[in-house]
């Protein structure tokens, strides 16, 4: 089972993050500029909670505000479902699922050290799905090969 840590070795652990007092409009330029869905708020070194551009469709756009005269911290979602690097990439769907949420923070020690998305879990459990068709291809047909994972005959 691939771990929520194997997942930030794989993407890095990158974290773009913007204070509560910013403007949405500097978030979603923020945003726009690094490809990415969401943005942690933070209050100084401490999570505070995290804008997605789900945030900003029903709580700005819907409602006829503007995003340059809204601040962050406004309209942002404070309380923040996050994981931690021990947890797999099938803990990670089912609370994403469970909660309706596409970002998950990773927490360790009370930090941040990294963030995943739906993208990142449904990569991770696909690699994981096609190594095992992979296995079983091999055991059934009877026909030793080396392994990707391992390095070594199975």
């Amino acid at each position: 089972m691939k771990r929520v840590k194997e997942m930030l070795r794989v993407k890095g652990h990158d974290v773009w993050t913007i204070a509560g007092d910013a403007t949405v409009f500097q978030a979603l330029e923020l945003m726009a500029d690094r490809n990415i869905g969401a943005v942690l708020v933070m209050d100084g070194d401490s999570l505070a909670g995290i804008l997605s551009e789900r945030d900003y469709a029903r709580k700005v756009d819907l409602r006829g505000r503007s995003c340059q005269d809204t601040a962050v911290d406004e309209i942002m979602t404070r309380r923040v479902v996050y994981v931690y690097p021990d947890q797999t990439a099938e803990e990670c769907m089912a609370l994403m699922t469970d909660k309706r949420v596409r970002h998950l923070p990773v927490m360790e020690n009370d930090r941040v050290v990294g963030v995943i998305s739906i993208g990142d879990v449904v990569k991770a459990i696909i690699s994981e799905q096609e190594f095992l068709i992979e296995q079983l291809e091999h055991y059934i047909s009877g026909t030793p090969h080396r392994s990707r994972r391992l390095g070594s005959l199975a």
